[in-house]
């Protein structure tokens, strides 16, 4: 059995433009002659490897721990793709993944709004790219309104440089975090048996 961790380490991890940067505290260090080492930090619920919930940007949407676990485990297929995702291209992705229910986009990936459209009519549970944000970086909100809106879990910034494109098992359980509108995760994918 192959797993693959495809989250990024935290405190070196990528920060969407204007959100603060993960900081690392030391409470206590033993080279310091404690008797035990502890460490605290803080963080945006964005940075790195992470999920929306439609609370991200629906004020009446789900909050992470509203969520079902089963929308973050399971079946995945993983795509490769760069550039902007037409809806020509979701098309196909969904032919590919064959009735996958969460699917990850591998490459510089960006989902546009008419992919969004076709990808919130599939029922897919979950869709996630390797950027921090799955749509535009400029331009974000019409297609988290479009997936969101549809209960469609999104995980960002993922890292699949070195994952083939095929099916696996996904697990990628956000932290429990009550009233949040987004979680860190580890996410890794498990390569199924042929």
């Amino acid at each position: 059995m192959k797993i693959y961790d495809i989250s990024q380490e935290v405190f070196s991890c990528a920060v969407y433009p204007g959100d603060p940067k993960p900081e690392r505290q030391v409470l206590s260090a033993m080279e310091a002659g404690a008797v035990y080492n502890l460490t605290a930090f803080s963080m945006c619920a964005h940075n790195g490897t992470h999920i929306d919930a439609p609370f991200h940007f629906l004020g009446d949407g789900k909050t992470v721990e509203e969520m079902e676990l089963s929308i973050f485990v399971g079946n995945c297929f993983v795509a490769r793709q760069d550039g902007n995702v037409s809806g020509g291209d979701a098309k196909e992705i969904l032919q590919k993944a064959g009735g996958a229910e969460r699917i990850l986009l591998a490459g510089n990936a960006t989902v546009t709004a008419e992919a969004a459209d076709v990808f919130a009519e599939s029922g897919i549970k979950l869709l996630g790219n390797e950027g921090q944000s799955v749509g535009p970086e400029d331009a974000p909100m019409q297609v988290h309104l479009i997936l969101l809106g549809r209960g469609i879990a999104l995980l960002e910034g993922v890292v699949l440089k070195n994952v083939p494109e095929r099916h696996y098992f996904l697990s990628a359980a956000p932290l429990k975090l009550a009233g949040a509108d987004g979680a860190p995760c580890r996410a890794y994918l498990i390569e199924k048996e042929p």
